[in-house]
């Protein structure tokens, strides 16, 4: 049976959509078209009740029971726990991923979102403040990512990235939107090349989220 993935095209669904499938699970996608308000239907509230994307339901939860889970960072932890990968089974191996998951959803991701949000508003000293303020954090952020990958092959593990990786890829992604330009980030744009040219995240980006 399948999980079933309720989302949207953003940061935040297309992080799981690169779990889903780097992980190898089957999944069914039902959009959310967040333009149009609808995760503010009941059906959607029953799974997500803080009104946000995305949310799973998975038919086959813990002792073979149906589960629902909610926000992206939980869904990620919930999914590594589940098939047993990415995510290092030594607690002292999985504090950096725990630290680096924390990062993006606390900083690499609220932040960056910020900037949209001024982008598209008009013209005027707001405007102005609000991007200054949002745009000098976000850049300052992949500056501490940078440096965190200078030497390393993926953000919190060895050998193969982690879900840290993909919660950070996720809004890596829209760094044209950000207006930065990796070609000043050198590890972040090694890194960020890396993870896009993985056969399983390029389809967890191709696929259709709505």
């Amino acid at each position: 049976m399948s999980i079933t993935f309720w989302t949207w095209n953003t940061p935040n669904g297309r992080k799981i959509s690169v779990a889903l499938e780097e992980m190898g699970l089957a999944y069914a996608v039902r959009p959310v078209n967040i333009s149009k308000g609808e995760q503010f239907n009941p059906e959607f509230l029953a799974l997500s009740p803080n009104k946000r994307i995305p949310a799973i339901e998975d038919p086959e939860g813990p002792e073979g029971k149906p589960i629902t889970v909610f926000e992206s960072g939980a869904i990620l932890l919930y999914l590594a726990e589940k098939t047993g990968r990415f995510m290092p089974r030594d607690l002292r191996a999985r504090v950096p991923v725990y630290e680096w998951l924390m990062w993006q959803m606390g900083g690499f991701g609220p932040m960056p979102g910020q900037v949209h949000h001024f982008l598209m508003q008009p013209e005027g000293p707001a405007r102005d403040y609000g991007f200054k303020r949002y745009h000098d954090e976000t850049k300052r952020l992949y500056g501490v990512l940078d440096r965190r990958l200078e030497g390393r092959d993926f953000v919190a593990t060895n050998g193969e990235p982690s879900i840290a990786d993909f919660a950070i890829l996720g809004w890596a992604w829209r760094h044209e939107r950000h207006q930065v330009d990796l070609a000043g980030l050198p590890n972040v744009r090694r890194w960020y090349e890396a993870m896009m040219a993985r056969p399983a995240t390029k389809r967890g980006f191709e696929v259709s989220l709505g």
